[in-house]
């Protein structure tokens, strides 16, 4: 079944007469005040909401990476949330920075429980709400304009006078015209200016006005014109914080919070990872890590991300997406072969006091308390670059380019068998049967070297067959001296490049030598690999590892020729 035309069912939503908009020229530069609602907004919208340990874990975790206002429940809804507010107050267990919000309908009733529920607390904001689009007028409540904006004065000029009665509290009033984005704006306007007289904000006093995108109805450049038509318009806007509540309905709340800052608004309200109602709140992590990877200081501590994924997991029960940005397990692996090979080339040129420009990672995982061991990672899609990072990394070999070409070959056919990924480990034995076997046609056992005269002379001892045999040979150098060794068993071999490298330091180190080999009566060229604490004997190890690949491919060839048939 195909869609039908959605010019007869849906309405295109109004663009906004803002023919001098601002808020494109213009950028962020530092960051907003957060305010958090896992813990009511992103708690409602769970399968199982969160008990009292996973409520308080939750809580300890935003004040930890440094969120210093956090919705903490809806005390009139559940007795649940109304317990957990007071073992907040009662139990002192929020920071003297940190404020609590709690939210309220706005009815007479659940304002009292509100209240109830706040009772002695250092300092807290108020959060009334009610609907004010044209559907939620007339289909849900019926009721007109002036009756709409009654409610919500009524509403205000009761937390008033409760705030009056505590004193010893300081108290903050929130308002959210909710559906703002789906609501007429010279209503939206009309409203938050009487609630705002209704308060008596000042500067001194001043009132969070939340616009949210309750549903997230059309593109962000128009709730970006939105807010900067109330930022521009607002009869106190000098005692108004405005605050950004984005929902995910079309997929684009991060940039719809972007714009907004851009447009004027001071304030964000959001969840950890995006969860929430429907397709989730604005995440409040993505929307911290980007400003970090412009260069502003967010405010908010995601040094150690992991652990702020196992307890997001832990309390909602919800798993992180792997491609989630900046935290999923995989936003910093790559399989791609040619990103492994950027990314690889990236790393060898970034300097550590430099701008950070590495290929495909616009941030630092280390920065988030991630290891560099998780980026590359090997299936069939990968490279040579891939491989030999992590054989780099992992194992300290550091293989000739020629060498990665061909072993990326070798690994290819292994993942192209299996189908699946292969971890560092998978790729060290696939290397060390390719080239360091000691199960081979010829297989080193000593060597002795001599002078001969002008010459090095050599007494190589290898084991063939089962059989050892000694082998003399001398040359300009002991490798030379070894091929001319080896042609007493009538194997004539010419070497064709040849590297050394050091892994490791101190006593432990080694030496591992590269050569890449040919047989006389063949044009086919392959690599062998050595390593022994001794530099000589690493490359007398290659020089028979090459040999030896050779020989199998040669028997390996032989076997696969087809058998003729006599007639």
């Amino acid at each position: 079944m195909m869609l039908k035309n959605p010019a007869t069912k849906y309405a295109a939503f109004p663009p906004v007469r803002l023919d001098d908009r601002q808020w494109p020229g213009r950028a962020i530069t530092r960051a907003p005040i957060w305010m958090s609602t896992d813990l009511r907004d992103g708690n409602q919208a769970l399968f199982e909401p969160m008990n009292g340990e996973r409520k308080m874990r939750m809580f300890k975790r935003l004040t930890a990476i440094g969120v210093k206002e956090i919705e903490v429940a809806f005390p009139s809804a559940s007795q649940t949330d109304f317990d957990f507010v007071r073992k907040l107050i009662e139990g002192g267990h929020i920071p003297n920075d940190v404020t609590i919000e709690a939210l309220a309908p706005a009815r007479e009733d659940l304002i009292h429980r509100t209240f109830e529920a706040l009772r002695g607390v250092r300092r807290a904001i108020v959060h009334v709400y009610n609907a004010t689009s044209r559907p939620f007028r007339e289909i849900v409540f019926g009721m007109d304009r002036p009756e709409v904006i009654d409610l919500a004065v009524s509403a205000v000029r009761l937390v008033r006078r409760f705030c009056e009665d505590h004193p010893e509290t300081e108290w903050v009033l929130e308002y959210s015209p909710e559906t703002f984005t789906a609501t007429e704006l010279d209503f939206a306007l009309e409203i938050c200016n009487e609630v705002s007289e209704a308060w008596g904000a000042t500067p001194e006093r001043k009132i969070i006005l939340n616009l949210p995108t309750t549903v997230e109805v059309t593109t962000p450049n128009v709730y970006a014109d939105q807010i900067e038509w109330m930022h521009r318009h607002l009869a106190r806007r000098d005692a108004s914080i405005l605050s950004l509540h984005p929902h995910n309905d079309r997929g684009t709340a991060v940039a719809a919070a972007e714009l907004g800052l851009m447009a004027g608004a001071d304030r964000v309200e959001g969840c950890l990872f995006g969860n929430g109602e429907r397709t989730g709140n604005v995440d409040l992590v993505t929307l911290a890590l980007n400003l970090y990877t412009q260069g502003i200081w967010p405010e908010l501590d995601f040094s150690d991300i992991n652990a702020v994924a196992r307890d997001y997991e832990h309390c909602t029960q919800l798993p992180i997406h792997p491609r989630h940005p900046y935290v999923g397990d995989l936003v910093f692996t790559a399989f791609s072969g040619s990103h492994q090979d950027a990314i690889k080339k990236g790393f060898a040129h970034q300097r550590a006091d430099a701008t950070w420009t590495l290929p495909y990672l616009p941030i630092d995982p280390a920065d988030l308390g991630r290891s560099y061991e998780s980026v590359i990672r090997i299936n069939s899609q990968s490279g040579k670059g891939g491989i030999s990072y992590l054989l780099e990394t992992e194992y300290g070999i550091a293989m000739p380019r020629r060498l990665q070409v061909e072993f990326s070959g070798v690994v290819q056919r292994h993942t192209d068998e299996s189908g699946g990924e292969m971890e560092a480990a998978d790729i060290w034995a696939i290397f060390s049967q390719t080239y360091l076997a000691s199960e081979r046609p010829i297989r080193y056992l000593r060597h002795q070297l001599f002078e001969k005269g002008a010459q090095q002379g050599i007494r190589l001892t290898v084991e063939k067959d089962g059989e050892p045999h000694t082998l003399t040979g001398a040359g300009n150098g002991p490798i030379d001296a070894a091929v001319h060794a080896l042609s007493i068993l009538g194997i004539a071999v010419q070497v064709r490049s040849y590297e050394e490298k050091s892994m490791g330091k101190g006593e432990d180190a080694k030496a591992c030598a590269f050569m890449e080999v040919m047989l006389s009566d063949s044009e086919r060229e392959c690599y062998g690999v050595g390593m022994d604490t001794n530099i000589v004997t690493a490359s007398i190890r290659a020089l028979l590892s090459g040999v030896d690949r050779l020989l199998e491919s040669r028997q390996e060839s032989s076997e696969a020729q087809p058998v003729s048939l006599a007639g």
